[in-house]
């Protein structure tokens, strides 16, 4: 089966064949380093690191473009608010990202430009769609991009320039020639960052940064744009019309968008206090818990992250961490229906939860080999473990994973000392002191599974 793919741009399904041979060139739009990152960036990152893992372990020639946003309206608002220089405050999140990235098991993409390192291709940019009509200079330090010169407009996201006149107006500081123009570059206000230009000192507007640095690093036509749901109206919308009118080309071949992440079924805002940091769920849950819970949802459906979906996400990586303790090291060998099986999902449109899907299927044939074939259950789990890779899961050690957390709050050794008594009580048929161990285990706040391959343990939610 061939990969396909959904393309926001013909909201349909389609085979995909990259531009030139094998190589594929994709581009994400990436944050706005400002402040940390929150779940919805944990979501767009994880579902790009997914596609970026897959198309290469499809053979594809991929480069990784995902762009960093410098500079802009909240960053020179948090920056003023904490008394520092916008690039210390830029820098300092952007070392943040790479961390929480870290953590997710994230791998950083090929490239991630700078909006302040692309600021001469903006300017050349600018200058074109001006020479072209596209754009204009009011003579105020601004300059503007003309909305209805562009006859694709709204191609991306359905809208009709007519529906989007109306309500439109233009702020008092504002000289549009229309409602719908938008900034291509902004005069510089007092005490703002800002850099020279053929139309005075200022800075980006912030769709025009895309188009400089996705075609800087990718050419003026590549295979795939992705970023959040968000994303397209305005941002991609417009990055189509001023690429196309520059450049006269296709701008992007296929555009992808991730899905929403709703908190306890409402949309995250900081007004509703349901806005949640990486860094702030990480510091409730495994860091693999909520890659599980992003890779199990399909990368366009809206994920639904409560405290109910974490335990979830939780419980079913323990399922199979389960299978996998215990067995020896071993060249990945069996299930090649399941491997196929895999492999045609993620060829559908990455479906990651049919993948998912699979994984389970596996693991319960690995607990079934367990005494019969302890060899083909161990080949098994390599196997499994090869195709967890590409979805970034299950690359841990078994109890490394089962017993997180618990470095500080229990003695390790003792609890292992325990279980082993509590085993040789049940040997023994000695249920009482069977129940006796178990009991003083869970005043210690440790959770013990019992399996085929034994008995396991982890600390209580």
């Amino acid at each position: 089966m061939s990969l396909s793919l959904y393309n926001t741009l013909s909201k349909t399904k389609e085979a995909f064949q990259p531009l030139e041979g094998k190589k594929v060139r994709l581009y994400v739009c990436g944050m706005t380093v400002y402040d940390f990152c929150h779940i919805g960036h944990a979501r767009v990152m994880v579902a790009f690191d997914v596609i970026a893992r897959w198309l290469r372990h499809s053979g594809y020639e991929l480069t990784y473009v995902r762009n960093i946003t410098d500079i802009d309206d909240k960053i020179i608002r948090r920056a003023n608010e904490n008394g520092e220089p916008f690039n210390v405050l830029t820098e300092r999140m952007i070392a943040a990202m790479h961390e929480d990235e870290a953590r997710l098991n994230v791998l950083r993409p090929d490239q991630e430009p700078k909006a302040t390192a692309h600021i001469a291709g903006m300017h050349q940019m600018i200058q074109t769609l001006i020479d072209k009509g596209y754009a204009y200079a009011p003579g105020n330090g601004d300059v503007y991009y003309r909305v209805g010169k562009f006859e694709g407009y709204g191609k991306l996201s359905r809208k009709k320039i007519e529906d989007l006149r109306i309500g439109a107006r233009i702020e008092v500081d504002e000289s549009k020639e229309d409602p719908l123009d938008f900034v291509l570059w902004k005069g510089a206000k007092p005490g703002e960052p800002s850099w020279e230009s053929p139309w005075g000192a200022g800075r980006p507007g912030w769709h025009i940064e895309c188009s400089v640095m996705s075609t800087c690093c990718l050419g003026e036509t590549f295979d795939i744009h992705g970023g959040g749901p968000d994303l397209v109206f305005p941002h991609h919308e417009n990055e189509i019309a001023q690429s196309e009118a520059a450049t006269g080309k296709l701008y992007a071949k296929h555009w992808m968008h991730a899905g929403a992440v709703r908190v306890d079924g409402e949309k995250m805002s900081k007004s509703l206090g349901n806005f949640f940091t990486i860094r702030e769920v990480l510091e409730k849950y495994h860091p693999e818990v909520v890659r599980y819970l992003l890779v199990s949802s399909h990368y366009r459906s809206p994920i639904n992250y409560s405290e109910d979906s974490l335990k979830e996400a939780r419980g079913a990586l323990e399922r199979f961490y389960h299978a996998l303790k215990g067995l020896p090291v071993a060249e990945a060998a069996g299930g090649e229906d399941f491997v196929q099986r895999f492999n045609a999902a993620m060829d559908d449109d990455f479906n990651s939860p049919e993948a998912c899907a699979v994984l389970f299927e596996m693991t319960r044939e690995v607990n079934r080999l367990r005494e019969s074939d302890p060899a083909a259950a161990a080949g098994l789990a390599a196997r499994l473990k090869s195709l967890a890779s590409l979805l970034g899961v299950l690359q841990l050690e078994p109890e490394a994973f089962l017993q997180a957390g618990a470095e500080g709050k229990v003695d390790a050794a003792q609890v292992e000392a325990l279980i082993a008594a509590r085993l040789q009580a049940r040997t023994d048929k000695n249920w009482a002191e069977s129940d006796r161990i178990r009991d003083q285990l869970t005043a210690m706040g440790v959770v013990l599974e019992d399996s085929k391959a034994g008995t396991t343990w982890r600390l209580a939610e």
